[in-house]
């Protein structure tokens, strides 16, 4: 299914329909191929979105992370009839030893499944950090990822992270939000 945002131009996303669900590849009456023919890609270019479309882009297609609080800056795939495909959501690095100053971290990537649009995210998203001066982007990927978008676009491993019991403790209780116990791997793009 195509992503559930047509972009508006550099604005943000359109207003959901009058149902209050966001707008669908059918809302914008794009026919079906053939159910014998290949399927086509969609060509995909970067558009900016909006943290608050990004938020809600990410709470849509994420598989089991809920949206980032904040983000330095956003990113998205589109194809030219401006349905937005994913979204990166670039943010200050979640562990404190990486706040430097000089690190960003990808918080959130998310896509509705279309062919090479996290890769095409993961590189805009490190020459826009560069752009700005940052020396450094990070990311992390779970057990059972390949890791296949980062290494399409030159990202490296740095670490491996084993699963961590998470974050409750009886001085400081809290919830779980399913993502504990999950081994991970901490990917780099550096100058």
């Amino acid at each position: 299914m195509p992503g559930t945002v047509r972009h508006g131009g550099p604005h943000g996303a359109r207003p959901p329909g009058r149902s209050g669900r966001p707008r669908t590849a059918e809302d914008l009456s794009v026919p079906r191929p053939h159910p014998d023919a290949a399927p086509e890609r969609p060509r995909l270019h970067l558009v900016p979105v909006r943290q608050k479309d990004a938020k809600t882009f990410v709470a849509a297609w994420h598989r089991h992370h809920r949206p980032p609080a904040g983000a330095v800056f956003s990113v998205g795939a589109a194809d030219d009839d401006g349905v937005l495909h994913a979204v990166a959501m670039v943010g200050r690095p979640v562990a404190r030893l990486y706040d430097d100053g000089l690190t960003l971290e990808v918080t959130r990537t998310a896509s509705d499944g279309t062919a090479n649009a996290n890769s095409l995210l993961y590189g805009a998203a490190w020459r826009a950090a560069k752009a700005l001066g940052y020396t450094r982007l990070i990311t992390y990927t779970q057990a059972g990822e390949s890791g296949a978008s980062l290494r399409g676009a030159g990202w490296r491993v740095l670490a491996q992270r084993p699963p961590r019991r998470g974050w409750d403790c009886p001085s400081r209780p809290r919830p779980s939000r399913g993502v504990d116990q999950v081994a991970r791997t901490l990917w780099e793009a550096a100058r």
